[in-house]
């Protein structure tokens, strides 16, 4: 594995950070202007609605009944650890793949946008999207969130692909 050129992964990092935090801030501040107090809209049937909702708690609001000093820690202090250390990963790991790398930058977009809302939003994140068909829907998420399952996804097929090179037959 040839390790990234150096111009080439700070230009896609810096690509990859300002195109997610600034396509979720923006769309957050849409939702704050637009659907902050409104009922919900619906779009397709109902597949698509967007509902303002400020989420106090991580993945489906976990960990947002704590109360307000360890939410602060959980959310903001632990996830700006995890932050640091996926940008430390994407700086000092010279050999990794690019399916690696870009999994990695969309996971710290992700991360950064919604911390950057945590710190601004005293502990809470914007979230403004729900899909689903009938009774089975998601949560209520952002443009940060998909970022995030995006590159988690991508980092699992990368994981296990890379299993899959190195099982004995």
């Amino acid at each position: 594995m040839r390790p990234i050129p150096y111009l080439a992964r700070w230009t896609a990092l810096a690509v990859v950070l300002v195109s997610c935090i600034g396509c979720d801030q923006i769309t957050k501040q849409l939702a704050v202007s637009q659907l902050k107090g409104q009922p919900a809209r619906t779009y397709w049937g109902g597949m698509v609605r967007l509902e303002y909702a400020e989420n106090p708690g991580a993945f489906l609001g976990l960990g947002g009944q704590l109360p307000p000093a360890a939410r602060w820690v959980a959310m903001v202090v632990c996830n700006g650890i995890v932050t640091a250390v996926i940008f430390a990963l994407l700086v000092a790991r010279r050999q990794v793949s690019l399916s690696a790398f870009a999994a990695a930058a969309l996971l710290l977009a992700g991360a950064l946008s919604n911390l950057i809302d945590r710190v601004r939003c005293d502990g809470l994140v914007i979230d403004f999207m729900n899909l689903g068909v009938g009774p089975l829907r998601t949560g209520i998420f952002n443009v940060a969130d998909v970022a995030i399952t995006a590159g988690a996804i991508c980092l699992a097929a990368t994981s296990f692909a890379a299993d899959e090179r190195t099982a004995p037959e």
